[in-house]
């Protein structure tokens, strides 16, 4: 059972009310998922989430579709299955196969070592609180990804585990 209350546009805190909307009508269904009702409780938790995928739409390097690959990288990381669906459901509307889906979550091969090599770095990362090996670091760098990526790549970690624990502290009924 979830923890926190799961609210609509009209009962949430007046100043989540907009972030909510604009969530709403960037939804398939029309109607928040659980996981956004539930941020709504607080405007600070909502705005936080809302500023990050902003930041990921705005200011990334990387293409949608790679940037749908690390957030699938580090959902599997973490472990978290409903994170792991959102984040599959993403990489499919972004132009990633089912296998390739597939291969993302357990970190087997997508047939792009340069990807792999980003999204295994990602992936070590989730696991491991952020640390990540020197071996894993390398093969990165040797797939061709320079510090300016390898930075950015972080704030695919850093919203997906933001998302993620989340999910897990407020016990967030499965809905996708």
């Amino acid at each position: 059972m979830s923890r926190i209350p799961t609210h609509t546009v009209e009962n949430a805190p007046a100043a989540s009310q907009p972030l909510l909307r604009k969530i709403v009508q960037a939804t398939p269904g029309g109607r928040p998922a659980n996981l956004h009702a539930q941020m709504a409780h607080s405007p600070a938790v909502l705005t936080a989430y809302t500023s990050l995928r902003a930041v990921l739409t705005d200011q990334s390097t990387f293409t949608p579709k790679m940037g749908a690959a690390l957030t699938l990288a580090a959902a599997a990381g973490l472990g978290n299955d409903y994170m792991v669906r959102i984040a599959s459901r993403l990489a499919q509307m972004n132009g990633w196969s089912g296998d390739q889906v597939t291969a993302l979550t357990t970190g087997t091969s997508t047939n792009d070592a340069k990807t792999d090599a980003l999204a295994g770095l990602v992936r070590e990362a989730a696991a491991n609180s952020g640390n990540v090996a020197d071996a894993t670091w390398n093969v990165a760098r040797q797939a061709g990804w320079n510090d300016e990526y390898l930075t950015d790549a972080f704030v695919y970690l850093g919203a997906t585990v933001f998302t993620a624990y989340f999910l897990n502290y407020a016990q967030t009924n499965l809905d996708i």
